[in-house]
C-alpha cells in the first residue's frame, strides 16, 4: 500500500527589498517621463525653432503639406509688417480681420540682401531679412490705418530686434510701406502711437517695401494647422484707448 501525500500549501513569498527598487525605478520613470512632457511644452522659442523644420520634414505637423495661393481681386492693396515670429502675427490678423475684408495673409521674409532666402538662413542672422507678414485686402472695408494701428497693438514696438523671449534681426518691428501714401499714413500712426501709447519708446523701422520672398509651406497658417505650436508670448493686443486724429 502506498505511503498517503499530504498536499504542500503555498505560502505567499513575503516583499523583500528588491520588490521596493523595482516600484521606485516604476515611480521614477513615470515621473520622468511627466517631466519631459511639461519641459517640451515649456520649451524655449529658439530650441522649438530647432526642430521645426525636422518635425515638419517627418510629417509631424497637421497641415497636410502645401498652401494653395487664395484668388486675390484687382482691386485689392497691400500691407507689409514685421513684428516677430510670423505665426503669432499671421494668426492674429486672420483671426481679427478674417471676415471684415482681408482676402489673405502671407508669412514671409523682406527687408534683405540675398536672394531666395530659405528659413534657416534667416534665422541665422547673415541675410539680413525680417520675418514678415503680407496682407491682401479690401479697401472698400478695411483701411491701411486699422491695420497699422492693429499692429502697434498686438505687439511691443518698444524693443529692438526682439519680440519676447525671440531676438534677431529677423524679430524687428518693421512697417513697409508699398506707396506715397501708405508712406504718410504709416509715419503719421507710427508718431501718433509712440506719442499717445508708448511715450516715446517706440523703433520700429518704416521703410519701403523690398523684394518679398514667401516663407515655406509649412510656415503657412501655421497655428490654423498646428494649434499647439508656439506664439510669442508678447503677441495680444494691449488695452489702448483709439489714437486720437490730429
Amino acid at each position: 500500500m502506498s505511503p498517503s501525500t499530504t498536499p504542500v500549501s503555498k505560502t505567499p513569498r513575503a516583499s523583500g527589498p528588491g520588490d521596493n527598487t523595482e516600484n521606485t525605478i516604476s515611480l521614477r520613470t513615470a515621473l520622468l517621463v511627466i517631466a519631459f512632457a511639461i519641459a517640451l511644452m515649456a520649451m524655449p522659442s529658439f530650441v522649438q525653432r530647432l526642430f521645426r523644420p525636422m518635425s515638419t520634414a517627418m510629417g509631424i505637423t497637421s497641415s497636410g503639406g502645401g498652401s494653395p495661393r487664395v484668388a486675390i481681386p484687382e482691386n485689392a492693396e497691400k500691407c507689409t509688417v514685421g513684428a516677430g515670429c510670423f505665426w503669432g502675427v499671421e494668426h492674429l490678423y486672420r483671426k481679427h480681420f478674417g471676415d471684415k475684408g482681408l482676402y489673405d495673409a502671407r508669412v514671409g521674409y523682406t527687408g534683405g540682401d540675398s536672394k531666395s532666402p530659405s528659413y534657416k538662413s534667416v534665422c541665422s542672422g547673415k541675410t539680413g531679412h525680417n520675418e514678415a507678414l503680407l496682407i491682401y485686402f479690401d479697401p472698400e472695408k478695411l483701411t491701411y490705418r486699422q491695420l497699422l494701428e492693429f499692429f502697434y497693438r498686438m505687439h511691443d514696438p518698444t524693443t529692438a530686434n526682439r519680440q519676447g523671449p525671440d531676438t534677431g534681426t529677423n524679430y524687428r518691428s518693421g512697417i513697409y510701406y508699398h506707396n506715397e501714401e501708405q508712406e504718410k499714413i504709416a509715419k503719421e500712426v507710427t508718431q501718433q502711437a509712440n506719442d499717445q501709447w508708448y511715450k516715446g519708446r517706440i523703433v520700429t523701422e518704416v521703410v519701403a517695401a523690398g523684394p518679398w520672398w514667401d516663407a515655406e509651406d509649412y510656415h503657412q497658417k501655421y497655428l490654423t494647422n498646428n494649434p499647439w505650436g508656439y506664439e510669442c508670448p508678447s503677441h495680444f493686443l494691449r488695452p489702448f484707448e483709439p489714437l486720437e486724429q490730429k
